[in-house]
C-alpha cells in the first residue's frame, strides 16, 4: 500500500499491515498524480453513491482487512453533539473486505479534490493505494447477471490486481471512536444523522449492496449491526422507511423505478431474514 497523506505517517502506517507499507511516490502539491486512467475501491457509501463522475466500475475486495464501523462521522451522517459512525478498514490478515472500484480518467481533475473533501477534510480518512480484485477472480462463476461493468481491454480476467486509491480512517484522526459493544454502536447508529441524511441509511444501503452484488459473501460485523438495528426499530417501533433517503444516482448513473416484481422479491429477501414474530414491526 502506498501512502499518501504527509501527517503523522508514522503512527498511521504503524496501523496497516506491514507488506503495505511504502515510500510516498507520485506526490503533487499533496496530492497523487496520475498520467493513466486510476481506480478508485469505496466500502461504505462509496458503493452506493460514489459521486463522482467514472468511466466504468467492479465489485470486488481487497486484502488484509475486514470492514467496522470505528469511525465517527460529524457531518454527513452525524453531528458534533451526535456523530454517528461509518465504516473504516482494521488490519485482518486473512480478511477480505467487499466493496466496488470506479475506473477515473486520467485527465479527471475533480474526482479526487471532490473525495479529498469528501473523506479527508470532512471524514478525516487518509489516502493510500492498495490492491484490488474483482469479483470474478474469487468467484469465477458469475451469475450472468452481475453489475460488474468491465471490458476484457480495460481489466482483463487474466489481471489478478490492479492499484486502487483508498480511503481509511485511522486511530489518531479526530473523528475516530473505536470498537464498542455492537449493541451500543447499532442504538447509536440509529438515533443519528447527518446533511446527507440518518446514518441508518447507510448502514442498510451497504448491507444492501452486499446482498446484491456478493451475496455469496459473509460480513458478519455489517449484518450483525443491521440485524440489531431492524430489532431496535422494531422494538422503539421507529419506521425505518421514514429514515432512508434514494440519493444513489450519481452522475454516471441512471435512475430507474423498480418493477412490481423486482418489490415482491426485495420484500421477500428482506422478511426471510426477520423472525415470523417480529414481521408485524418491520415497517419497511
Amino acid at each position: 500500500m502506498e501512502y499518501f497523506d504527509n501527517t503523522s505517517e508514522r503512527d498511521s502506517q504503524n496501523f496497516l499491515p506491514a507488506q503495505f507499507r511504502e515510500k510516498n511516490e507520485g506526490i503533487v502539491n499533496d496530492r497523487p498524480k496520475f498520467k493513466e486512467p486510476f481506480w478508485i475501491f469505496g466500502y461504505g457509501s462509496l458503493c452506493w453513491n460514489p459521486g463522482f463522475e467514472y468511466q466504468q466500475s467492479v465489485t470486488g475486495y481487497v486484502k488484509g482487512f475486514s470492514r467496522r464501523f470505528w469511525q465517527g462521522n460529524t457531518t454527513h451522517r452525524g453531528t458534533d453533539s451526535k456523530p454517528g459512525r461509518v465504516a473504516t478498514l482494521v488490519e485482518d490478515r486473512e480478511g477480505v473486505t467487499w466493496g466496488k472500484a470506479f475506473l477515473v480518467a486520467a485527465d479527471d481533475h475533480t474526482a479526487l479534490p471532490y473525495l479529498t473533501n469528501r473523506e479527508c477534510q470532512l471524514g478525516g480518512y487518509r489516502t493510500y493505494t492498495v490492491h484490488f480484485h474483482p469479483k470474478s477472480l474469487y468467484f469465477p462463476t458469475n451469475h450472468p447477471h452481475s453489475s460488474n461493468h468491465l471490458n476484457s481491454s480495460s481489466f482483463p480476467h487474466s489481471a489478478s490486481q490492479k492499484d486502487a486509491v483508498l480511503y481509511i480512517a485511522v486511530p489518531e484522526n479526530r473523528h475516530w471512536l473505536g470498537a464498542a459493544p455492537l449493541p451500543d454502536i447499532a442504538k447509536q447508529i440509529l438515533e443519528c444523522r447527518g446533511a446527507s441524511g440518518s446514518n441508518v441509511e447507510y448502514l442498510l444501503r451497504l448491507a444492501d449492496f452486499m446482498r446484491e452484488e456478493v451475496p455469496e459473501a459473509l460480513d458478519e460485523h455489517l449484518f450483525s449491526l443491521e440485524r440489531l438495528v431492524r430489532k431496535f426499530a422494531c422494538d422503539m417501533k421507529i419506521c425505518l422507511q421514514t429514515l432512508m433517503f434514494d440519493n444513489r444516482v450519481g452522475p454516471s448513473q441512471e435512475k430507474e423505478e423498480p418493477s412490481q416484481e423486482e418489490e415482491k422479491v426485495s420484500s421477500f429477501q428482506f422478511a426471510s431474514r426477520i423472525p415470523d414474530k417480529k414481521l408485524r414491526c418491520v415497517n419497511m
